[in-house]
């Protein structure tokens, strides 16, 4: 644990964007056309027990209540995603009441001072794409490029920053796997092309940026086999961007200039780090156990702070503005949420001192939600009641809520809401 009580203050430049993020099909709830949707009924079959979304947070009838919780709570921007199995359930076929639906809520963020950060595609698609092989398959551009040409320009004039995808960097290395990270660089470039016909706002791919330790520092096969692993799911990406070249091992290398320069900003999902191990298949190392924090009843992958792979992995990326899309604690006690937030924060704010265009910070999650096959892990600023469904506001949103007043942290702020730091687990 870190001293969080000892922690200079700190402040962020002028205008810089504070908000938070939440994903469609984690809290809108019954996103029945989808393929995870699809997924979790299969998990039923085996298990009625599992968790599934269900009505998730029920944010698809509580948006107008969810944005004036953002307001509540100061924050100027809001991520989220719009549907396309909800505008187009079956292949060929859009309901204009889900379009109505989408520009309702954006148009309600905007009419109350909150910019929108609009994911195209954050994980979930329809069925009817998946079963035609989805981005896996290059000729299936025509589906995603008809329905942009559909969705951009009802949505484009209250959007006023876009994902074109979601993390589709990282994963395993099967051949399939590989066609997919590959062939979704080609689809990136389509939708940032696509949007630039409806909107002179920026694009980007939120890219899930996890620093890759050697377990062994000095060790020669975890060393090399780290910066593989680095190459094979982040710099494959960076380096597409800026070169138009995709380069990845025992592939023929393809350049497409239509590639080049395809993001206006860096959007960047950030967490913690993995430690590679080069003596185990799957390459994945243990955590150190002395670095192993217990901040939930079951295991999580989260079980770190490690704030310093903010300034790892940001100073990486000088070329370009950035954003911070993802950045949050899953925790059953919202104390580590507030110390995480601090520290986080303290090493974003070093990061833009070494020279990184950092310009916002949005928090995930905005309330705990659905997290991919499961309820239990709480990310929230705000708490969900599973069955009424009402948001309360957790210490750390307003703790949030201080920090976004006053563009930085001071000891004032955090003493009013941490008297002393929690304790771990046994």
């Amino acid at each position: 644990m870190y001293d969080v009580f000892s922690l200079n203050n700190f402040s962020f430049p002028k205008d810089f964007l504070w908000g938070s993020g939440v994903a469609g099909h984690q809290v809108e709830g019954m996103n029945i056309y989808s393929n995870l949707w699809n997924m979790e009924q299969e998990w039923l079959v085996t298990n009625p027990a599992h968790d599934v979304s269900g009505m998730a947070c029920n944010h698809y009838n509580l948006y107008k209540e969810d944005t004036l919780l953002l307001k509540k709570l100061g924050h100027k921007a809001f991520r989220l995603s719009v549907e396309w199995s909800r505008i187009e359930p079956s292949e060929g076929t859009f309901i204009q009441k889900e379009v109505d639906h989408y520009i309702d809520e954006l148009m309600f963020l905007k009419e109350n001072g909150i910019q929108v950060f609009c994911t195209l595609v954050h994980f979930t698609i329809p069925l009817w794409f998946e079963k035609s092989g989805g981005f896996g398959k290059l000729e299936n551009r025509k589906y995603f490029e008809r329905y942009l040409n559909y969705i951009l320009p009802k949505i484009s004039p209250y959007v006023d920053f876009w994902n074109v995808f979601n993390e589709f960097n990282l994963g395993g290395y099967s051949q399939d796997r590989i066609a997919f990270k590959l062939n979704s660089i080609l689809y990136h470039a389509l939708g940032y092309h696509l949007i630039k016909k409806y909107s002179d706002k920026p694009v980007s791919t939120a890219h899930a940026f996890v620093q890759y330790m050697p377990t062994r520092p000095n060790d020669i096969f975890d060393k090399t086999l780290t910066q593989y692993c680095d190459l094979l799911d982040h710099e494959f990406f960076f380096h597409a961007i800026r070169t138009g070249e995709i380069v990845f091992p025992f592939q023929d290398v393809l350049y497409d200039a239509d590639i080049k320069n395809t993001i206006d900003y860096w959007s960047i999902n950030i967490y913690t780090r993995d430690m590679i191990d080069a003596r185990k298949a799957d390459s994945h190392g243990n955590r150190y156990k002395h670095k192993v924090l217990k901040m939930l009843p079951e295991k999580f992958y989260l079980e770190e702070m490690y704030p310093e792979c903010m300034i790892a992995n940001l100073t990486r990326l000088t070329d370009k503005p950035v954003y911070i899309s993802e950045n949050g604690c899953s925790c059953d006690d919202d104390r580590f949420r507030i110390v995480y937030i601090a520290l986080y924060l303290s090493a974003l704010s070093e990061a833009i001192n070494l020279g990184v265009d950092v310009r916002g910070y949005l928090y995930w999650s905005t309330m705990d939600n659905y997290e991919w096959g499961r309820y239990f892990p709480k990310f929230g600023l705000c708490g969900v009641d599973r069955e009424s469904f009402k948001r309360t506001i957790k210490p750390s949103g307003y703790f949030y809520k201080e920090i976004i007043e006053n563009n930085g942290f001071n000891q004032n702020i955090l003493r009013k809401y941490l008297n002393e730091l929690p304790i771990l687990r046994g």
